[in-house]
């Protein structure tokens, strides 16, 4: 849309500019306000113009998404906030953003809101430990009591005499979130746990440490460190998309109604290629498009 702007009075203080100079000023203000006004949508965004609200977990996908999608469309505007899943759900459905984003389910009594799902990404979380650690399977009540610091010693997992070192993330990070209400439940976080902020430097940790455990999304899951088993299942991309593996969630797009117009265009963009196979992996989620490259 086309920037209305008025010219300058020659740098002349505001007061001591002539009414005529002052009056256009005025009309001209007024003038781009009107415009700015036409085409606005039902829910306060323009024609030109993508609201999208929710989930932090999603942020980071959605903002390089939105900002790749304007540069090949310059003359839309795509916005992004992380406010939380629920705050995202809340504005889609009272029509104040277009698109909410979501790390989880739609609860029971958001079910009657009429949105639309687009599911965008699998996240996935692996629990890793040192390479040299011969614990290689865990149920998910172990990893409840070890994260809570009831179970404090290898020997009780079938390991060596060893201490575990508890590794957490701090209370900014999306994948503590996830961690906490896929696997904590109720129980707290162990307060004595080594607190990190992001991804590599847990990862260092247990490298490094041989009785740390700690967690990170399977994206991210390298040689250096041992992805153990959860109840039977291998953490694997496959088992994921499976919807097998325990410790995943899908992340959504909700919309009040069906896509149209450009709050469809730039969800299938979304989903196409140059978000799945390279936002979303560079995030540490797995694309929701590799059940297709699965033979889902």
């Amino acid at each position: 849309m086309a920037k209305h702007t008025c010219p300058r009075a020659g740098g002349s203080p505001l007061h001591t500019r002539p009414r005529a100079v002052v009056c256009a000023g005025l009309v001209c203000v007024l003038v781009g306000a009107m415009l700015s006004l036409v085409g606005c949508g039902e829910n306060g965004s323009k024609a030109d113009e993508v609201i999208v609200n929710g989930s932090t977990t999603i942020l980071p996908i959605a903002e390089i998404a939105a900002e790749q999608y304007m540069e090949e469309n310059p003359d839309i505007s795509v916005l992004v906030s992380g406010v939380g899943s629920s705050a995202g759900i809340e504005t889609v459905s009272k029509g104040s953003s277009d698109i909410g984003a979501s790390s989880r389910d739609l609860k029971p009594e958001e079910a009657p809101l009429g949105l639309i799902d687009t599911p965008i990404a699998y996240d996935a979380i692996a629990v890793i430990v040192n390479p040299d650690n011969p614990v290689r399977e865990l149920t998910t009540e172990q990893v409840r009591g070890i994260f809570s610091g009831r179970i404090t010693n290898w020997n009780e997992l079938g390991g060596p005499d060893l201490d575990i070192g508890l590794v957490n993330r701090d209370e900014a990070s999306g994948t503590r979130e996830a961690f906490k209400k896929i696997v904590m439940g109720d129980e707290s976080f162990y307060i004595g746990a080594v607190i990190l902020p992001g991804t590599g430097q847990v990862r260092a940790v247990v490298t490094d440490a041989p009785g740390a455990v700690g967690y990170i999304s399977l994206g991210f899951v390298n040689d250096d460190i041992k992805a153990v088993t959860i109840d039977g299942i291998v953490p694997s991309e496959e088992a994921v998309v499976a919807g097998t593996y325990p410790i995943s969630r899908i992340l959504h797009c909700f919309t009040k109604g069906a896509p149209e117009g450009l709050i469809k265009d730039f969800l299938d963009y979304m989903l196409s290629p140059a978000v799945q196979d390279s936002i979303v992996r560079d995030a540490g989620f797995i694309p929701i498009t590799a059940k297709e490259a699965l033979g889902g």
